[in-house]
């Protein structure tokens, strides 16, 4: 890519950005970055070689502005790049719940918006990222998303209708397996295992289980019901989740966070 991209609002997922993007052949001397403290800006500078500036050099500057900002957070930053930012810079947002009309209402007639939701395991390149157009985007600035989050990951494109239930699944999503290995460590140390060695069995399960899930091609039920012998120690545990209603508290976990990322789109903060 020889155009010049500024990510905005340089946190953890930002940094994973610009370091995939590195790897993915993009020049550090076409990167721009903004932070809030003098001093992460220098450490991105010295870490990447990328160069720190102001939120209004970037938009004069780039031919892409990547916003990673908190959602709540957003609004004031449009407010302060809206004088600064052409029609024709294209727009990539990564918060959460925020639709594009939000970004097209506050910045010149025609902007170009990219909507994506990535999520944390852009760190290791093992990323999701969701992406929609806005209504003035095309096909050009889709595929500039795509090749931008295809750097540390996935993508997959969707109706911007469907970014909340994403954001709920996917977005979130990381979490929830994080907390499922913490509740299995808990039970492999209660069974009598090292915590050390319940970690490791775990994680090399879930490696193994995702590597199938993937390559395999077979439905997840397939692939249970392979693991499930009769009168076995697996359908002894399956019939525990269902007694314990798992299926049913998971369902009701993702629309809590689909219901979330639309309170945040509205502005809702607690």
């Amino acid at each position: 890519m020889s155009q010049k991209v500024a990510v905005l609002g340089t946190g953890k997922i930002g940094e994973a950005l610009l370091s995939g993007m590195i790897r993915g052949g993009w020049a550090p001397a076409d990167l721009l970055v903004t932070a809030r403290r003098p001093e992460r800006a220098e450490e991105l500078r010295t870490r990447h070689g990328v160069t720190p500036v102001s939120n209004t050099e970037a938009a004069k500057s780039a031919d892409t502005l990547i916003l990673t900002v908190k959602p709540q957070d957003m609004g004031a930053l449009l407010d302060e790049l809206a004088p600064h930012v052409p029609a024709d810079r294209l727009i990539i947002s990564g918060a959460a719940g925020i639709p594009t009309s939000f970004f097209e209402e506050r910045l010149a007639e025609g902007t170009p918006v990219v909507r994506v939701m990535t999520n944390t395991p852009a760190l290791v390149d093992e990323a999701m990222s969701v992406i929609s157009p806005g209504s003035h985007a095309t096909e050009e600035h889709v595929a500039t998303a795509e090749e931008i989050f295809g750097a540390v990951g996935q993508t997959l494109r969707v109706p911007e209708s469907q970014q909340d239930a994403c954001t709920a699944l996917s977005g979130s999503g990381p979490a929830y397996f994080f907390y499922l290995v913490e509740a299995m460590t808990d039970a492999g140390i209660l069974l009598g295992l090292p915590r050390d060695k319940a970690h490791e069995l775990i994680v090399q399960s879930a490696i193994g289980a995702a590597t199938m899930l993937r390559d395999s091609g077979e439905h997840p039920v397939k692939l249970r019901e392979n693991v499930t012998s009769p009168a076995g120690t697996t359908i002894n545990a399956i019939r525990e989740l269902e007694n314990h209603g798992v299926r049913a508290a998971l369902i009701a976990a993702l629309e809590a966070a689909r219901d979330r990322s639309r309170e945040l789109a509205s502005g809702k903060k607690d």
